[in-house]
């Protein structure tokens, strides 16, 4: 079947079996990698994408569900040379370790952050229970949301 979607500002049609997962769409078809496979149930958020501005862990995602929605991975988060104040906010606190979850915890906070602008460190950890980091134990995770949060990191 055919599947028309925009993804990171620039629409493709992609033909996929109907059982594709979103996430194998974005890897295999697409070779967009930052999308990682983690788990495959939902428990781990490594493949955390923006569907429409929400974010969602496309390993549970029909590639056919999201025809003609919009879709943001790492990949687009940049503009240009310049990182969104996210990934930015990761780099000033060394928010990772092996950098396996990274993607997906991003796209979490770049979520969190437009639905919560200015969050407190529970907030940021509610907010991002659903991603696993098996490295770092969370604390420059948080760091990094919120100096993303407070606006002192470029954008």
């Amino acid at each position: 079947m055919n599947v028309t979607l925009t993804v990171n500002g620039v629409s493709h049609t992609v033909d996929v079996e109907d059982r594709t997962l979103l996430v194998h769409l974005l890897r295999d078809h697409l070779g967009l990698t930052a999308t990682n496979i983690g788990c495959d149930t939902t428990s781990c958020g490594a493949c955390t994408v923006l569907l429409d501005g929400e974010s969602v862990k496309s390993c549970t995602v029909l590639a056919a569900s999201v025809d003609g929605q919009s879709v943001t991975t790492l990949e687009g988060l940049a503009d240009g040379e310049r990182w969104h104040r996210v990934q930015e906010g990761f780099r000033a606190k060394h928010g990772l370790q092996c950098g396996f979850c990274t993607p997906g915890m991003v796209m979490a906070a770049v979520s969190l952050l437009a639905e919560n602008p200015s969050p407190t460190a529970a907030q940021v950890r509610e907010g991002l229970e659903g991603n696993l980091c098996r490295c770092t134990g969370y604390h420059n995770i948080v760091a990094a949301v919120l100096e993303a949060a407070e606006g002192s990191v470029a954008r």
